[in-house]
């Protein structure tokens, strides 16, 4: 099972370097833990690049694993029957 996250608006904030290091809603883990553990686990995370570029943000802003890239990475793997969920 693969997961892929696009992250939209103010979701491409979470994920610039030092911006969750101090996110933390209990009972759960930090979220730059939980971040970390779902990319090394072979999840795919994936920053809008409007997004990103409306916050000046590019590659080297966002913690490692991170990608910028279109819509279209997401839409191919919806054609392919991946399952979604959007919230």
């Amino acid at each position: 099972l693969r997961v892929s996250i696009f992250l939209t608006s103010s979701g491409v904030d979470l994920v610039r370097k030092g911006a969750a290091d101090t996110t933390h809603v209990h009972p759960m883990e930090p979220l730059l833990e939980l971040m970390k553990d779902f990319l090394a686990r072979g999840g795919t995370l994936w920053a809008c690049p409007p997004c990103a570029k409306a916050r000046g943000y590019t590659e080297d802003d966002l913690i490692d694993g991170v990608t910028i890239v279109g819509a279209s990475a997401m839409h191919a793997l919806i054609l392919e029957g991946a399952a979604t969920l959007s919230f």
